[in-house]
C-alpha cells in the first residue's frame, strides 16, 4: 500500500495521488488551507438560509452512487448549529433511493448553487442519519410547521458537517427567477401526488414499458 504523505489533509487518498501525478499539490494545499472548513461560518449559514434547492449525492455500502435534487421554500434546509444541518423528507415515489443509501452508508454530499444572485456554490460533505419527525421536534422545538394542512414530513435527514467549501463561480450560468403564476402549472406544489404536476411520463418510460 502506498504511504500517503498527505495524510491528515482534507480529501481522499485518490485525489492526493492525482495531485502528485499532475503537479497540483501547491494549488490544492492553498485551497485546503484557505477554503475548506470543518463547520459553517456566518457567511455560509446566511447562504444556506436563503437556498430553495440543493443537489444530494449518496452511495450504498458497495459504493454504487445516486444523485438527486431537493427543493423547498427558503429555509427548508435547516441550520441547527455550526456543525449540523437538517432537511425534511416527504412522501415521494416510494423508492427511497437516497434514504436507503444513507441507511447503509452515512456519507453524503450536498451542493447548493445560487444561480441568480451571487453565482456561487457551497459544498457540504458530512455524515447523515434519519430521524423521525416527532423525535426531531422534541430535540428542536423551533422547527417550522409545514403550511399545508395535514402534511408532515415522514422523517428528517440530519447531517453532521465534516467539510464545507466554496464552489467557484466559473461556468455557473446566471439564471433569472421568474414570478410564479397562481393557478397554473408554474405554481409550486410541494409534496403533491398529482401525476401531472409531478411531470407525468415525461420521458415516455411507462409507455415504452407497456409497448415492449
Amino acid at each position: 500500500m502506498d504511504h500517503d504523505e498527505r495524510a491528515g489533509l482534507p480529501g481522499s487518498h485518490g485525489e492526493h495521488r492525482l495531485q502528485r501525478e499532475l503537479g497540483t499539490e501547491s494549488r490544492a494545499d492553498r485551497f485546503y488551507d484557505e477554503q475548506v472548513l470543518d463547520r459553517l461560518n456566518p457567511r455560509m449559514k446566511e447562504f444556506v438560509s436563503r437556498q430553495e434547492m440543493f443537489f444530494l449525492a449518496t452511495a450504498d455500502n458497495r459504493g454504487e452512487c445516486d444523485s438527486t435534487f431537493r427543493a423547498g421554500p427558503p429555509g427548508f434546509l435547516q441550520i441547527l448549529d455550526d456543525m449540523t444541518l437538517a432537511y425534511p423528507e416527504y412522501r415521494g415515489n416510494g423508492v427511497m433511493a437516497s434514504l436507503g443509501n444513507i441507511r447503509e452508508n452515512p456519507h453524503v454530499g450536498i451542493l447548493m448553487i445560487d444561480f441568480s444572485r451571487d453565482r456561487i456554490g457551497l459544498h457540504v460533505n458530512g455524515r447523515a442519519q434519519l430521524v423521525a419527525d416527532e423525535r426531531m421536534r422534541q430535540r428542536y422545538p423551533g422547527l417550522p410547521i409545514d403550511p399545508v394542512p395535514g402534511r408532515r414530513p415522514q422523517m428528517w435527514v440530519e447531517v453532521a458537517v465534516d467539510e464545507a467549501y466554496i464552489h467557484c463561480s466559473k461556468h455557473i450560468p446566471r439564471l433569472v427567477s421568474a414570478p410564479l403564476r397562481q393557478g397554473t402549472d408554474d405554481e409550486q406544489a410541494w409534496g403533491t401526488d398529482d401525476v401531472k404536476r409531478k411531470g407525468g411520463d415525461y420521458f415516455g418510460a411507462a409507455a415504452q414499458t407497456r409497448s415492449g
